[in-house]
């Protein structure tokens, strides 16, 4: 009899167990299967998405970066696991928001959420129309520089999120406003080397916004847009010569040969000079080094800040000396600005690459794309 009532009692235990795990929805989240990261081109930042929440990781904000960023953002009323509990939270869908770098602007446009925008560090540089609107009629509040930004009037918007960007670790600006009860959120958008990586960002601000299908379905049609564009480029039956960049301060400043802006020539089917330069950051060469090398070169595409082929000569007489000069084959992105000076390539180009890809091969093959008007890319004047 009592090896029958010990038997018993462990099977009603094991029973009640059983039962409060499945009613324990705190017990069911930490059960569940592991999601798998939902980023596919990007390498600084991954989702997880669980029942009601997902954990955002941000692992390169800036170079050489040595911690990786933990957001947990929820539904409302969800329980988190304990294990979850250091990380800094938020509810979403947030309604209000502060921005520090113009690549986060399209985003928000592109997902329809620009009106809860309500502080950027010095809006001149914005150069969209649309939230240019919102600028002047005083929604969007100036909050300083944004190495030094005003903690006081960030305290006053009290904005749910604040994306954060920085060039470096110093990040003591954005911890003190921690401490004063605003939750930081850094954006490494800018560090990515792939054109789709840079755009898959939006997927950033649509777990911020609880728009995660829609910022999928728009990062897919912008994917899709430049895998047509490349596919378009390999049939191309030349493949011209390209120089990039400019002098400054005595050193010609180009991007090496797996950069950002070298892969959009690769992908336009350009020989571009300096591809089999390795990194992905800035060549600094001597002029000498660089006129020896592409003194013939068929086209010259972002000479720095120039506009105008008489800006370049009184800049350096020596640029003429180029073929691409001389056959006027030279285009820039520096020309179009918003009306307070903001330069849209720095805007928009990460956020939409198939745009850059479709400029560069409308420059480079033209053929291809006979109908097509440039959008960001001007002919020096």
């Amino acid at each position: 009899m009592k090896s029958f009532l010990s038997k018993y009692s462990l099977f009603l235990f094991l029973l009640f167990a059983v039962a409060c795990k499945k009613n324990d929805p705190v017990n069911s989240t930490v059960t569940e299967a592991k999601p798998q990261n939902s980023i596919r081109y990007a390498k600084g930042f991954e989702i997880y998405k669980h029942e009601g929440y997902s954990i955002v990781k941000v692992s390169n904000p800036w170079p050489e970066a040595n911690k990786t960023f933990t957001y947990v953002l929820h539904k409302k009323g969800i329980s988190l696991p304990d294990s979850l509990k250091n990380y800094t939270s938020l509810q979403v869908p947030i309604k209000s928001v502060v921005v520090t770098s113009t690549t986060h602007i399209p985003s928000l446009e592109m997902l329809g959420v620009e009106n809860t925008l309500l502080g950027f560090p010095d809006t001149n540089l914005i150069s969209s129309e649309k939230t240019r609107k919102l600028i002047d009629a005083g929604k969007v509040k100036e909050v300083g520089a944004n190495q030094s930004l005003n903690t006081e009037r960030l305290i006053d918007l009290d904005p749910e999120a604040l994306v954060g960007y920085s060039s470096g670790s110093d990040t003591k600006t954005y911890d003190n406003l921690q401490k004063s009860g605003l939750k930081v959120f850094f954006n490494g958008d800018w560090m990515e080397e792939s054109p789709l990586g840079k755009a898959e960002w939006i997927k950033f601000f649509g777990a911020l916004y609880g728009l995660d299908e829609k910022a999928d379905l728009l990062f897919s049609e912008v994917e899709t847009a430049y895998k047509e564009a490349t596919e378009l480029a390999k049939k191309a039956t030349t493949k011209p010569t390209v120089l990039s960049g400019a002098i400054y301060k005595e050193q010609w400043y180009m991007p090496r040969g797996n950069s950002w802006a070298a892969t959009f020539l690769k992908d336009a089917n350009a020989a571009y000079l300096w591809a089999d330069s390795e990194g992905t950051g800035s060549l600094a060469l001597s002029f000498e080094t660089v006129m020896e090398k592409a003194e013939n070169v068929d086209f010259w595409i972002g000479p720095a800040q120039f506009t105008t082929f008489k800006e370049m000569t009184e800049s350096n007489p020596n640029y003429a000396h180029f073929k691409a000069f001389k056959n006027k084959n030279i285009y820039s992105f520096s020309s179009k600005k918003g009306k307070t000076g903001g330069i849209l390539y720095y805007e928009l180009a990460s956020n939409r690459p198939d745009l850059i890809l479709k400029d560069l091969i409308k420059i480079l093959h033209p053929e291809l794309l006979p109908e097509y008007e440039l959008y960001i890319f001007e002919k020096l004047k």
